[in-house]
């Protein structure tokens, strides 16, 4: 069976010593990245400037964000600091999506639709879910919130959460493979005694608002897409207080619940290597 062949040569252009290594990899079997994947230095510069303004939207959130808040009142902060910045939400109108964030309560895993009817209240975890388009450029992250005082139990999945994260950015290095993220999320994720979502994964991000790869957080080292210096993707890991199993609400398409109705956190970051 042939090989897919994702590295071409540029057309006129010699045979670098990043080309050689990439398809030495390549005949090795691994899936490497196409060149479109790749990043130029300007459009990494565009993602970072969309990024601040994403920052932006999260850190606000984090300053109004409280018990007796609705989550349509979320919705209107974001919206009106992403137009005000001259930035589109992303998530607005995708594919049918009918508000301009993500806000996800307790055993919500993602994509939970903001509602007047939707009202924090103390004990809750949150997770707050921002896209922003900025001249063309997406950038995506989250956050945690705990709503005031929460159960010890929920403290340590937003903490593990949290870890997972910051574990799975330090396993994503130039010429790893998208199985080294996975692999260092699930490992720390289970040995606290949580689980790992399978059917959900990060993703290439920047230029579109889905890229490849696909970014899964369980697996093992070495397999998935090979890392290349220039790839931007999101690491997003949604850990499971109890099991991974997950089911999608037939009443509005969107939203995503644990099955077992325990809670759930994301950790959500971008980066470029």
């Amino acid at each position: 069976m042939r090989k897919r062949n994702n590295w071409q040569l540029i057309k006129g252009q010699p045979l670098t010593e990043l080309d050689k290594k990439i398809f030495y990899l390549q005949n090795k079997g691994h899936l490497v990245p196409s060149r479109k994947l790749i990043k130029t230095e300007e459009q990494i510069e565009g993602i970072r400037r969309s990024g601040v303004v994403n920052s932006g939207i999260l850190d606000l959130v984090g300053k109004e964000i409280k018990a007796g808040m609705s989550t349509a009142a979320i919705d209107k902060l974001v919206y009106d600091y992403t137009v005000d910045h001259g930035a589109i939400p992303a998530p607005l109108n995708f594919e049918g999506f009918p508000k301009s964030v993500c806000t996800s309560i307790n055993e919500v895993v993602c994509h939970g639709i903001p509602s007047e009817k939707e009202i924090l209240k103390e004990g809750d975890i949150i997770n707050v879910d921002v896209s922003t388009i900025l001249d063309g450029y997406y950038s995506d992250a989250s956050r945690m919130f705990m709503i005031g005082r929460v159960s010890p139990e929920k403290e340590k999945l937003v903490r593990v959460a949290k870890e997972c994260l910051e574990i799975g950015m330090k396993a994503a290095k130039p010429f790893g493979f998208v199985g080294d993220i996975g692999h260092a999320i699930q490992k720390h994720a289970e040995k606290n005694g949580f689980s790992v979502v399978r059917d959900l994964c990060g993703h290439g991000v920047g230029l579109e608002f889905h890229e490849e790869p696909e970014v899964t957080h369980f697996g093992r080292k070495g397999t998935g897409m090979l890392l290349v210096p220039g790839m931007v993707f999101t690491i997003e890991p949604m850990i499971n207080m109890g099991t991974y199993e997950v089911f999608v609400d037939e009443a509005d398409g969107w939203t995503i619940f644990t099955d077992d109705g325990l809670p759930c956190t994301m950790g959500k970051h971008d980066t470029d290597n």
